[in-house]
């Protein structure tokens, strides 16, 4: 592989990269690809079958199921976008990705992931409504809201990305095209740049403090409203209704935003941690969500709990028939 990676080493741009996988641990590969496939498998069944449970039940056409809806695609997409390369590095020693292949991971990852944030944003401004002002909830979040922010999340992500994407196309690359990863991420591949990369790499860190941080500091905001008006309900019965439907959502946002924070905290001050470490940080973004969002809302929501045993119930009860 590494002989095949220097072959373009003449200050010509490469066409190709060959991602390592997780480096310093390619001997255990095998054991690796074990946790990823099953957390694949889980979140592209749970996020199918919510999706599934959401547009086929009519009773959950409400707010906060359809964002959660929005949120389980958005998962499904994040994950498909990484997951299955990373088992083709470590089953197949399929490391090699095209310039284009690369630059349209980056894309989806970043974008999906910006869209994600957004998202729940406007699930935690559902529950501020549904909980500060539950007379005008029908009003505010109608369906054409719905779609409306549906849309709204969707260009935000993809006009602040598309930038991205360019700005690393223009770079030459005439280093070496071995990337220690099992994805392509923005700055990991301009780093690898023989060129300077200081707008990748202010613009980068603004369209992260614009979107995401902003996210995080709105959803804040909004539960310091949200938990000061529980705390004002008359009985105690209200009040532990409102924190339950919360629960969830707070899980959800927990498993978002804490990977990352982490990986963050690790990358800038880690200095002595290991470059394996980094990698499985950075991959555990990418698989703990997906993986963990259905089974989340699942527990904790008693319409997709119900809907989902009987939709097993009436699947068993048809293939005992046939």
């Amino acid at each position: 592989v590494l002989g095949m990676a220097t072959l373009n080493y003449n200050g010509t741009s490469h066409s190709f990269f060959i991602l390592l996988g997780i480096p310093g641990l390619e001997d255990q590969h095998t054991w690796i690809s074990l946790p990823f496939f099953i957390s694949y498998l889980v979140a592209v069944l749970g996020n199918s079958l919510l999706v599934f449970i959401v547009i086929t039940e009519r009773s959950l056409h409400e707010p906060m199921y359809l964002f959660l809806c929005m949120l389980a695609v958005a998962d499904l997409i994040l994950s498909t976008t990484t997951v299955p390369k990373a088992l083709a590095i470590f089953w197949f020693h399929a490391g090699e990705i095209s310039l284009d292949g690369c630059l349209t991971q980056i894309f989806f990852i970043h974008a999906t992931f910006i869209a994600e944030s957004g998202i729940l944003l406007a699930m935690a401004f559902d529950r501020y409504v549904a909980i500060c002002d539950p007379l005008r909830y029908t009003a505010v979040l109608s369906h054409a809201v719905i779609l409306r922010v549906g849309l709204a999340v969707v260009l935000r992500s993809f006009s602040v990305i598309l930038p991205d994407v360019f700005l690393v196309k223009r770079l030459p690359f005439c280093h070496s095209n071995v990337l220690p990863h099992t994805y392509c991420e923005h700055m990991a591949v301009a780093k690898f740049a023989c060129a300077d990369i200081r707008v990748n790499v202010w613009y980068g860190l603004s369209v992260l403090l614009s979107t995401v941080v902003l996210d995080a500091l709105l959803i804040l905001v909004s539960y310091i409203l949200i938990l000061n008006a529980v705390f004002h309900l008359p009985s105690r019965g209200a009040r532990q209704k409102a924190l339950s439907t919360c629960g969830s959502h707070l899980g959800v946002i927990s498993m978002f935003y804490l990977p990352g924070i982490f990986t963050i905290i690790t990358q800038r001050f880690g200095h002595h941690v290991p470059l394996h470490t980094h990698i499985l940080l950075a991959n555990i973004c990418m698989l703990a969500p997906p993986m963990l969002n259905p089974i989340i809302y699942g527990v904790k929501t008693k319409q997709i709990r119900e809907r989902v045993v009987s939709t097993f119930h009436s699947g068993t009860m048809l293939s005992l028939c046939d």
